[in-house]
C-alpha cells in the first residue's frame, strides 16, 4: 500500500488565520487600500508597480459610441470575388492594398484614401 504524505495546506484548513499572519491583518478594507479597489493614497507603490491603469483613467467614454472592425481594400475585393459588390456592415474600409477592378462596396464606413481608390478604379463606395 502507498504512504499518502499529507500537505501542509490540509492541516492548516479550518484555521481562523491561515495564510493571513496575524488575525488583525486581513480584518477590513484597510488592507485594500480603502473601500473595495477605491483608495488611491493607500498603498501607492503596490498601485504604480501592478495596477497602472488605476491612475490613468481620464473622462468617460460615450455610450452610443461604435467600434468598428476594420478591413483592407485586398479583402474587400477577395469578398467580391465574382459579384461585383460585396456589403460589409460593422467594418471600416482603409486604403491598404491595390484594386484593380470596379466594385459596388458597402461598409459602415471608409478612408479617405479608400475612396478614392475605389472611384479611381471605377467603382462605388455606399456608406450604410
Amino acid at each position: 500500500m502507498v504512504l499518502r504524505i499529507k500537505s501542509k495546506t490540509r492541516k492548516f484548513l479550518g484555521a481562523r488565520r491561515w495564510g493571513a499572519g496575524n488575525i488583525k491583518n486581513r480584518r477590513g478594507s484597510g488592507s485594500r487600500g480603502g473601500v473595495g479597489r477605491a483608495g488611491k493614497k493607500h498603498k501607492f507603490t503596490r498601485i504604480v508597480k501592478y495596477e497602472r491603469e488605476r491612475l490613468s483613467h481620464k473622462g468617460f467614454t460615450p455610450f452610443r459610441r461604435v467600434k468598428l472592425d476594420v478591413v483592407s481594400l485586398d479583402y474587400a475585393l477577395r469578398a467580391a470575388q465574382g459579384k461585383g459588390e460585396v456589403q460589409l456592415k460593422g467594418y471600416k474600409v482603409l486604403g491598404g492594398g491595390e484594386i484593380s477592378q470596379p466594385i459596388t462596396i458597402k461598409a459602415s464606413g471608409f478612408s479617405k484614401k479608400a475612396i478614392e481608390k475605389i472611384k479611381q478604379a471605377g467603382g462605388q463606395a455606399v456608406q450604410l
